[in-house]
């Protein structure tokens, strides 16, 4: 414990690491900060409207709750199994991607989950800038811009930084939503509500698919928030740790917004954060809940913003071999990717919630593929035994594009477009569905069946071990030693 203080102790505020391998002497922290960060990340008011839509779109209170638990225990299940990445190789999430489909090749996937990155933070900000505009007394769009100053400014200063401001967001978060539900207790008959029970296939799936896609959306990036954890530190309780928390959170979250939609008469959408803050009071109390809204929204949308960053370094290190990132680099990308997610905000601000729907359960079919491709690989084909310095060498072990890992991601895809429905596009297979989206399950199994079978039969050679890029007190001590790798 001591040996943990006086390293994180040592830290500087700004990390100076990008999308580095994190030598064994930089790592620090506790399972504990996982739990925080990504309940804070999920108690806020994104997570209410999604829990919202199950009633909104025609679900009722009961099965809509049922609905949603089951979708984030399966969804958290796949985040989780990301999370558990992140000690054991000490990189950010997209880069061991490139063992599935090669340095250049993993280029495909990280533009895709860009876009997602890029939509979240949009979302968040609208939600946000409204809740801003009503504290400050000033318009949403002042609002959007405010917002996005704070998430420049948090991105920048990175890992511990974040965590931190995940810590003091559970802290908030659980005390600003022990209030909203005591107070929707009194203002609403909940029984009541409960007690309104009609079954439809099309409904319920319709909860599990949004509990579902909210928590596999975090696979591409919640690794880069475990990788500084020291290496030795359990694969499992780190999956409890990170999964728990933000199971645990959404669901919380969801529920709320479940309640707040069935008893708001039609006042919920397009008034999201003020039917919300509304259920609290007004005054001073309405005052500290839209405070705590935006304060929830800072943690998600920093992750977004810093995964953005770390996706787009990590398509540029592929193409150039390596990336020294400078903090004034790191500065213009996040410039660049809040100014577009800012101005996305500001466009479509007035049409939020349908859009909102649509833009997750579509981006869904583009990434859950690559989820189910990389678990498979990494849990049951290479079994953690990854050559980590050869994920920087476009010649080496993994070579420049991995056309079994493309392949399979492309059908991956393609087979999920019958599934689909959003109003960007609506498969022919939906109707016969009820109308409900279950594209994510498809572009779960199928890729995960495809590709364990043809990879244990094409797949190239794996590391009879986990080999890491050798840390520089190791290289001081043996200065005689030849080589760049270590084995463990």
């Amino acid at each position: 414990m001591a040996v943990s203080s006086t390293r994180a102790s040592s830290k500087p505020l700004i990390e100076k690491r990008s999308i580095d391998y994190i030598p064994e002497a930089e790592r620090h922290g506790r399972l504990l900060s996982q739990f925080t960060l990504w309940m804070g990340a999920n108690l806020q008011i994104t997570a209410i409207v999604t829990g919202a839509l199950a009633v909104v779109l025609g679900g009722d209170v009961f099965w809509s709750l049922i609905g949603l638990l089951i979708g984030q225990v399966l969804g958290g299940g796949v985040m989780a199994l990301h999370a558990a990445q992140g000690p054991k190789l000490g990189l950010p999430q997209m880069i061991s991607s490139r063992v599935q489909f090669g340095v250049y090749g993993a280029a495909i996937p990280i533009v895709l989950v860009c876009l997602m990155y890029l939509g979240f933070t949009a979302t968040g900000t609208v939600l946000s800038g409204q809740a801003l505009g009503q504290l400050f007394g000033v318009s949403d769009s002042v609002g959007i811009f405010i917002f996005a100053s704070v998430i420049v400014l948090v991105t920048v200063l990175g890992y511990r930084v974040i965590h931190f401001i995940g810590r003091v967001a559970s802290l908030i978060g659980v005390i600003a939503f022990v209030y909203l539900f005591a107070r929707l207790i009194t203002q609403v008959d909940v029984g009541a509500l409960l007690q309104i029970r009609h079954f439809s296939w099309s409904s319920f799936l319709l909860a599990v698919s949004l509990a579902a896609s909210w928590q596999i959306a975090f696979g591409p990036y919640v690794a880069d928030y475990s990788r500084y954890l020291p290496s030795k530190t359990s694969s499992v309780k780190t999956f409890f740790a990170a999964g728990a928390g933000s199971v645990i959170g959404a669901q919380v979250a969801m529920i709320l917004g479940v309640f707040a939609a069935a008893s708001a008469n039609g006042q919920f959408a397009g008034h999201e954060v003020a039917y919300i803050v509304g259920l609290g009071g007004t005054g001073a109390t309405a005052a500290l809940l839209y405070f705590s809204i935006a304060f929830g929204k800072v943690t998600i949308s920093t992750l977004n913003s810093y995964g953005s960053f770390m996706c787009i370094a990590t398509i540029i290190s592929g193409f150039r071999g390596h990336l020294n990132v400078t903090r004034l680099q790191r500065l213009v990308f996040v410039l660049f990717i809040v100014g577009a997610a800012t101005l996305i905000a500001l466009l479509g601000q007035h049409s939020f919630l349908g859009a909102f729907k649509s833009f997750i359960l579509f981006l869904l079919a583009f990434f859950t593929p690559w989820s189910a491709i990389n678990l498979v690989d990494y849990y049951c084909i290479t079994r953690e035994r990854y050559d980590v310095p050869a994920l920087a060498d476009p010649n080496g072990r993994y070579g420049r594009w991995n056309f079994l890992g493309i392949s399979v991601y492309a059908l991956g895809v393609l087979i999920q477009l019958p599934f689909i429905a959003t109003k960007f596009y609506t498969g022919p297979l939906v109707a016969a569905m009820g109308g409900v989206d279950i594209s994510w399950i498809i572009g779960l199994v199928v890729p995960a069946v495809l590709y364990y079978v043809a990879a244990r039969k094409w797949h190239s050679a794996v590391p009879d071990r986990l080999i890491l890029p050798v840390e520089q007190d190791a290289v001081d001590a043996q200065p005689s030693r030849a080589g760049r790798i270590q084995a463990v």
